[in-house]
């Protein structure tokens, strides 16, 4: 199981790595463990984003099981890319999905961070071989690894994914079984 985080207080003066959740995303966090309570789900590791762990942190309470922190599960590094307008933000979105290997939105080209993100993946499955896991990270890296092994728009599936959404997968294909694009509805 793959899942984005829940919304943050958005702030264009403060990097978006350091984002905490609003109440609002106090509140879909909730609803989002409501929502994967048919999973089975056993534990869940996060991104070491506060608006992931926070994220992770009230579904694992809401659902009673353990969660933990995991490196490598950060979103893709935009430091220093302007913050725009929502426009721009998607142009550089479509732009950042269609050229994987150039370094055009921030600091790493959608193939480092897909590389990343899956080398962080699959050391969370290392660690926790025998657990039904969930990941808490975000759409770009998410949209990324799945991409991997899924025939998907990357583009098109990342912009629909509303705060949080979720993502059920097979093991060991990563073949999507269930997406959850907003979990409010």
């Amino acid at each position: 199981m793959l899942a984005k985080h829940a919304m943050p207080v958005v702030n264009p003066h403060v990097p978006p790595r350091c984002w905490r959740l609003s109440e609002e995303g106090r509140h879909q966090s909730i609803t989002l463990a409501e929502r994967l309570e048919g999973y089975g789900l056993e534990f869940i590791v996060t991104s070491e984003e506060p608006k992931a762990a926070e994220t992770g942190e009230i579904a694992s309470e809401r659902l009673g099981i353990g969660w933990a922190v995991a490196s490598g599960l950060h979103e893709h590094d935009r430091t220093g890319a302007a913050f725009g307008t929502k426009e721009e933000f998607e142009s550089s979105a479509r732009n950042f999905f269609e050229n994987p290997e150039r370094l055009v939105w921030g600091n790493e080209t959608a193939e480092h961070a897909q590389a990343r993100f899956a080398s962080g993946v699959h050391a969370v499955l290392k660690e926790y071989p025998k657990e039904n896991l969930a990941v808490v990270a975000h759409g770009t890296v998410n949209t990324l690894f799945l991409m991997q092994y899924n025939d998907i728009d990357a583009y098109g599936f990342w912009s629909r994914l509303g705060l949080p959404s979720f993502y059920a997968l097979s093991l060991p294909d990563f073949e999507l079984r269930d997406v959850t694009c907003d979990v409010s509805a």
